[in-house]
């Protein structure tokens, strides 16, 4: 993987640059393997997948707000030579993608919000037991079953159990931080590319409605709901999230955007 600024990216390219780059934004306490390789090699499409700051392989401290992350991606993408992208987000990295579609429409040539919402609000009981250590194993079994559907697979729920306990307790804080202070209702009437939003019928920690109003309120979104699938749908679903991106990416006019 290479790395540039401090960040370390995964990178899928291709020949053919008709299509836009593809920049793919993972969520809380996550890394560029929270996406499944049907997803960082998409066919026929230019992947970036990068550790956000502090995360994964990526250097750093964590943000600890949206905003922050989301200034950092663009910081990213001019260090990259990415002008303009199809940004592609998973719950926080949605709210990231969100973010930047709105500070920085003209990077955006296309918007996908999976698992996200407008507010990511955390319940109450997991952000106190995150802010002391003793209780913080306790934060993390609560955000697993939340995060966990009813179809999420036994070896998929114990993987996620042990790279979230496994994480630096102030990395998973600030972006529990990061989730909980979002706020992005105002912005999602101005926002002008084209957009995708993608929800798990089976999400207990971002529902389906979340989803449904993101939708509702972006001008021209399209909404896909996925059966069988919880927060974790780019994981439990991977095949059909890549047929639902490749489609969407292929729709977009004038796709490098220049």
């Amino acid at each position: 993987m290479p790395e540039i600024d401090g960040m370390y990216y995964y990178h899928h390219q291709v020949e053919n640059k008709l299509q836009p780059a593809v920049i793919v934004l993972h969520g809380l306490g996550g890394d560029h393997l929270s996406w499944p390789v049907e997803i960082r090699r998409l066919p026929g499409c230019e992947v970036i997948t990068p550790d956000l700051p502090g995360h994964g392989n990526s250097r750093g401290s964590g943000r600890q707000s949206v905003n922050g992350y989301a200034d950092g991606i663009v910081e990213f993408m001019d260090s990259v030579g990415v002008w303009r992208a199809v940004l592609v987000g998973h719950s926080m990295g949605g709210a990231i993608a969100l973010a930047i579609a709105c500070r920085h429409p003209e990077r955006t040539s296309g918007l996908v919000l999976i698992s996200c919402g407008a507010r990511l609000p955390v319940p109450r009981q997991i952000m106190d037991n995150a802010i002391n250590s003793t209780t913080f194993p306790a934060a993390v079994r609560s955000l697993q079953e939340l995060m966990n559907g009813p179809g999420t697979l036994p070896r998929l729920a114990e993987q996620t159990g042990k790279r979230l306990m496994a994480l630096r307790p102030s990395l998973v804080l600030g972006d529990l931080l990061a989730c909980d202070q979002y706020d992005g209702t105002d912005c999602l009437s101005s926002i002008k590319s084209p957009t995708l939003v993608i929800s798990g019928m089976e999400d207990r920690l971002t529902p389906p409605q979340y989803s449904t109003s993101l939708a509702a309120h972006i001008p021209g979104a399209a909404l896909q709901r996925v059966d069988v699938a919880g927060h974790l749908l780019p994981l439990e679903q991977p095949k059909r999230l890549a047929k639902l991106l490749s489609v969407f990416i292929h729709s977009i006019p004038d796709p490098r955007g220049f």
